[in-house]
């Protein structure tokens, strides 16, 4: 038995997909995408007289639900599976769209670069709990933005063989972001059956799908790459302001790119996604941990899983500014309401400041929560543990079970040890390793996990083009920014060291 959680009835889910159907068919959509738009009128879909929105009736969004896969794989660099997206599978992927990093050896929160971006994904290949990559912030500091999302493609592709989640943030961006991933596939056939990248379409809201997603929408399902369709349903300022009205909203603006994307390749991987928030009414901010907004997550992921249909979420994240107690409590809570609503792709870790900061430190600490969120949610049956009565009779002869067959048989899958970013030392032993706060372990994490990564190569040739693909895009720069060397090879670290102090180490 696997724990779950749902906070709808079935009955409430049917009224509201119902609701979604009838605005589709009588309201329509604002569709500013000239090529996406064509395609749809060539389809057979037809607008209103008024302000010409295009109309989709109720069987043509029933096919499409009936059409969209309900699962994929996701695939590494060199064609392995990698993840499987749909069912209850639970994977955390680091957060998107973050436009500074907050430096964890300066302390200060400034413009990233593509140096941090190396250094990001460096770690993040490292992280257990982490399943595969995103381009997480921008690199705006140090290269020109119209090539700035092919240029963290391409930094993830050259540091990680692990699947990543992009997307385009420019009208005509994905085609070259495709053209690199094609060259891991044999051709465009092997790209579609093996895809190793999820490619984030933003629904713009207010019933209206904008030029940018119209554009990446059709060029990602041209091009074979599986999408998520992330509404930023803004409870109380473009949408309602309770659950049920703003849960209607959100699934009309992902119905729109679900029905869009089969019409163009039917059986294309559509995965039902969101960033909800809500509107903060005195502060005037739009906070994406808000309890509300992650009652609105496990809601919409509720009525996508009725519709058979794989799922993702802004979770596993804060809108705390540093690494504090409400970083922790917003990304743990979060976490673990992701795992037991069984979201597929969780978008979150490492972020602060309503995804606006990236920050390396909570990227580690991040990573312990979303293990004990994945382990709380595995499976529970029964382990030799019924009847008990050997289990009795041991602990009534020893005292204690720590030797018992039983227990060495199975506490290393059923207790989870955390990595030592988290403190699990009594007060006295915490004290004797030096009193060790939680920044500065989080911070050090950082640092020996960086150290330990393994570099591996990638055809000169290959790694060439991609990078003669972002100088096309150059304006006026002339060169690329220059990446960080890998780590020297892994030195071994003297053992019997207590945790919280720095490691002296020697040489290999």
């Amino acid at each position: 038995m696997r724990p779950g959680l749902n906070i709808i009835s079935d009955e409430l889910i049917i009224k509201i997909v119902d609701e979604a159907k009838r605005i589709l068919a009588e309201i329509g959509m604002d569709i500013r995408g000239a090529g996406l738009r064509q395609r749809l009128l060539e389809h057979g879909l037809k607008t209103d007289t008024k302000d010409h929105r295009v109309l989709f009736p109720a069987d043509i969004v029933e096919s499409a639900i009936n059409t969209a896969p309900a699962t994929f794989t996701l695939f590494d660099r060199d064609g392995n599976p990698h993840a499987e997206i749909g069912g209850d599978n639970v994977n955390f992927v680091p957060g998107s769209s973050g436009l500074k990093m907050l430096d964890h050896r300066s302390g200060e929160t400034r413009l990233s670069d593509s140096t941090d971006f190396i250094e990001y994904a460096r770690l993040t290949d490292g992280l257990e709990h982490i399943r595969y990559l995103s381009t997480a912030f921008s690199t705006n500091h140090d290269i020109e933005p119209q090539v700035s999302d092919a240029w963290r493609l391409y930094m993830s592709l050259i540091t990680s063989k692990r699947p990543v989640v992009s997307g385009a943030f420019s009208e005509h961006g994905v085609p070259r972001m495709a053209e690199m991933l094609r060259m891991f596939r044999d051709d465009h056939a092997h790209m579609v059956a093996k895809p190793q990248s999820i490619f984030t379409i933003t629904a713009t809201g207010n019933f209206r799908y904008g030029e940018d997603s119209c554009q990446n929408l059709l060029d990602c399902v041209d091009a074979g790459i599986p999408i998520e369709v992330v509404p930023v349903t803004l409870m109380g300022l473009i949408a309602p302001v309770t659950l049920v009205g703003s849960l209607v909203f959100h699934c009309v603006d992902v119905l729109t790119g679900l029905v869009m994307a089969q019409i163009v390749r039917p059986g294309h991987p559509v995965l039902f996604g969101g960033a909800p928030a809500t509107f903060h009414m005195k502060a005037a901010s739009s906070p994406m941990a808000a309890i509300e907004a992650q009652r609105l997550n496990v809601a919409y992921v509720a009525i996508a899983k009725s519709l058979n249909l794989p799922t993702q979420a802004y979770m596993a994240l804060s809108d705390g500014k540093v690494l504090d107690a409400q970083a922790g409590g917003e990304t743990f809570s979060s976490a673990l309401l992701a795992a037991l609503a069984g979201v597929n792709s969780v978008s979150g870790p490492g972020m602060l400041d309503f995804v606006l900061t990236f920050s390396l430190p909570k990227l580690v600490l991040d990573n312990e929560f979303c293990g004990q969120a994945l382990h709380f949610v595995r499976d529970t049956g029964t382990l030799e543990d019924l009847p008990t009565g050997d289990l009795v009779e041991e602990l009534m002869k020893e005292d204690h079970l720590i030797t018992a067959p039983h227990t060495l048989k199975y506490w290393p899958k059923e207790l989870y040890l955390t990595d030592p970013v988290l403190d699990r030392l009594n007060r006295d032993s915490w004290v004797e390793a030096g009193s060790v706060e939680l920044n500065e372990r989080a911070c050090e994490q950082v640092e020996t996990r960086l150290a330990a990564y393994t570099p591996f190569e990638t055809d000169p040739e290959i790694d060439e083009k991609m990078r003669s693909l972002v100088r096309e895009g150059f304006e006026k720069q002339q060169d690329l920014p220059e990446l960080p060397p890998p780590p020297e090879p892994q030195i071994a670290v003297v053992p019997g060291r207590r945790r919280g102090r720095r490691r002296r180490k020697t040489p290999a």
